[in-house]
């Protein structure tokens, strides 16, 4: 950034340098230490915003309030507070830490007060070494973002911090004069660029080591499905848009959206306000079987599943248990439960890809269990009496009839009695199913499941509730078709002698569209994404489908790099059976070529000269022909004076070309970086020299 009396901004007959604003646009001239603290600031304040949404609301409005604090310290020249103010303040946050999440330990309240350290820190910038704190305190925080996501956005979110920070950190080291910041982020990029070749040698051969970015408290479902339901549950998780996974069909094989059932947990018990599995699941010594009978061609499908922070793997239904079909895992224990639902010996941290088949017919529970029709037909008394005695007046109207038949007529009120199905049905009482049953007739896929099953147990007929993901996205150019949390979906399952359990789903019954297009409800929009919704749906959704693809790419050949995948690697370069010792080796053999290439690199640049050194030794060169006597470190100037004094009139000429050549050099019309010299500057120097008579130095 130019100061305001630039000559090379005055200057009318020079070629004005490229600015990235308009030409009647100028920037304010702040001090250059005003703009440096500004611009950390402002890095500060991007860096911290992908942690707005998970950090409480007091410690977002601390931050923002003390890195205002600061902008305008740097605005008005004011000194820095003391010790005393910054020790009250860290005080007030870690009380506010504590109580907001009864600890100051763990994932959580780390990154509150690691946000919180990094804005107070600036309050002390009074030395270079302040400043190193703050840098790497920002890098680190950068990285604290993995912790919650690893999506493109994200990645490139933390691409800018880092150039950011690696500009700041720039401008740290430069303190004499006032580099740009557009040089400075230059220099920045170009240091960022040279770790490159060192970064893909890590990234294609550092061993995988499970989860690398999680922590022992995140156990708990983060996001995506839970072994538990009450009502509204799935509804918030439907305005959820971020990614479940993504899954791939075998080509020639369509599948229809109505057939994309993704079965999670399978919730039978019922206290009244809570939908709960039959038992905690363990892995068993020998699997139960789950009496499951395929029929039809099988669907072969590849999935890569996000972390979902639960011991479950959410498969296509019916995906069997059996070789060939069941998904393959190295490293984990899986196995499939009585009630059809693939268990995992830990919480799924980490993502997953795996292949698997399904049969979209089959029979599931021909034999199940007196015990287990047993479980799936209590009532927990004294709730929602009014729906239950409506189903007990049915099943008296219908008489002895089989389950399918009392069944259909739930369904048939369903669609008789114009229930609107909607992600905002609001809160329901203690009897939530009376209410919705009988009263408000409003809800979303859960109310609809949970009182289809209730009807169903005071009819006398065994029924659960089945939660998951139905439908998926259109395939992007790759094949892959995503599935959101918000195509989240509860359906119901109900027993027939005969038949075992049937899948049901009342939502079918009231918004068809959700099941046979896979059109879940639309999530609440933001602000910039309702603008452009409303005006060019059509770009709305080419943008969303180009982003969705960008990240889908990103996951599979990026945040997907596994250690099956660095395995298939070492197999392609000629290593028959690898293992971690080959992969070891690789690496270290990866970073040896590397630093001998930096080495080499480092060598030749060092030997590089100067475009204007190698000049001004041909003008020496030619100046000792004619009896002056040039030292390497003499300037332009200097020669110029010992020419008029070896030549007198004579080298008059050859005088001021060599002075022309300083100005154009070192004048203050000079380029403000180091740039090649202008032929028309040096030229005339030498054929002038050549004109003079040689004479003895």
């Amino acid at each position: 950034m130019s100061a305001p009396d630039d000559p090379v901004s005055l200057d009318p007959g020079r070629k004005q340098a490229w600015r990235p604003w308009p030409a009647g646009l100028s920037l304010p001239t702040w001090p250059r230490e005003t703009r440096d603290t500004l611009f950390l600031l402002a890095v500060i304040a991007w860096t911290v915003a992908p942690h707005l949404m998970h950090l409480p609301g007091w410690c977002a409005a601390l931050t923002a309030l003390v890195l205002a604090w600061r902008a305008r310290i740097a605005l008005t020249g004011g000194a820095l507070p003391g010790r005393w103010p910054v020790i009250a303040v860290l005080a007030v946050a870690l009380v506010l830490t504590l109580l907001t999440e009864r600890t100051l330990l763990g994932k959580e309240a780390g990154v509150t007060m690691l946000v919180v350290l990094m804005a107070l820190k600036t309050l002390e910038l009074r030395a270079r070494r302040d400043a190193t704190v703050v840098f790497f305190l920002g890098f680190f925080l950068v990285l604290t973002q993995c912790l919650y996501s690893q999506s493109l956005g994200i990645a490139l979110a933390m691409l800018v911090s880092t150039w950011g920070l690696l500009t700041a950190l720039v401008l740290g080291n430069m303190p004499v004069g006032r580099p740009s910041l557009w040089r400075s982020s230059a220099i920045a990029a170009r240091s960022a660029l040279l770790g490159l070749p060192l970064m893909a040698a890590l990234f294609l051969l550092f061993p995988r080591f499970g989860p690398l970015w999680g922590l022992p408290d995140d156990g708990v479902g983060r996001t995506g499905l839970s072994g538990t339901l009450r009502l509204g549950g799935v509804a918030e998780l439907a305005n959820d848009d971020s990614p479940a996974f993504r899954v791939r069909f075998a080509p020639g094989r369509p599948v229809p959206a109505e057939a994309l059932y993704f079965r999670g947990p399978v919730l039978t018990r019922f206290d009244g306000l809570d939908w709960q599995q039959a038992a905690l699941a363990r892995a068993p010594t020998s699997p139960p079987a789950p009496g499951l009978a395929t029929q039809g061609l099988a669907v072969a499908y590849e999935l890569l599943l996000e972390p979902i922070r639960l011991p479950l793997l959410p498969l296509l239904e019916a995906t069997p248990d059996r070789p060939g079909d069941a998904p393959v895992l190295p490293e984990w224990q899986i196995w499939q439960g009585a009630d059809l639902q693939w268990h995992t010996e830990r919480p799924v941290g980490e993502r997953l890809q795996l292949s698997a088949r399904a049969y979209p017919r089959y029979q599931l529970g021909l034999d199940a269990s007196p015990g287990e029709l047993d479980a799936a037909k209590r009532l927990p008394p004294g709730f929602n009496p009014r729906a239950l005695a409506w189903a007990q007046q049915v099943h008296q109207q219908l008489g002895d009839v089989d389950a399918r038949t009392r069944a259909a007529a739930v369904l048939g009120h369903v669609r008789q009695q114009n229930y609107v199905y909607t992600l905002a049905p609001g809160t329901y009482g203690r009897d939530a199913i009376d209410e919705f049953w009988l009263d408000r007739r409003e809800g979303f896929c859960e109310h609809f499941a949970t009182a289809f099953v209730a009807a169903m147990r005071a009819m006398d007929v065994p029924a659960r509730v089945v939660t998951g993901y139905q439908g998926a996205e259109p395939p992007d150019a790759d094949g892959w078709r995503l599935v959101r949390q918000s195509h989240a979906h509860a359906w119901a399952e109900y027993w027939q002698e005969g038949a075992g359990w049937l899948r049901a789903d009342p939502t079918a019954a009231v918004a068809p569209e959700r099941v046979r297009s896979s059109r879940p409800l639309t999530p609440r929009l933001g602000l910039v994404a309702g603008a452009l919704q409303g005006m060019n749906p059509a770009l709305a959704e080419r943008l969303k489908r180009a982003w969705a693809l960008a990240d889908s790419r990103w996951t599979q050949w990026v945040m997907g790099w596994s250690r099956t995948k660095q395995f298939n690697l070492l197999q392609q370069l000629g290593i028959q059976q690898p293992d971690m010792l080959h992969l070891a080796r690789a690496l270290v053999l990866l970073l040896a070529l590397v630093a001998a290439g930096a080495a080499a690199w480092a060598w030749w640049d060092r030997r590089r000269l100067d475009p204007w050194q190698r000049v001004l030794g041909r003008i020496q060169q030619a100046l000792r022909r004619i009896g002056v006597a040039a030292a390497p470190h003499h300037a332009p100037r200097t020669l110029a004076a010992q020419v008029r004094d070896r030549h007198g009139a004579a080298g008059e000429p050859l005088a001021a070309a060599l002075e022309a050549l300083e100005m154009g050099r070192y004048g203050p019309h000079a380029p403000r970086h180091p740039a090649p010299p202008e032929a028309r500057l040096w030229r005339p120097v030498l054929r002038l020299a050549r004109q003079l008579p040689i004479m003895p130095a």
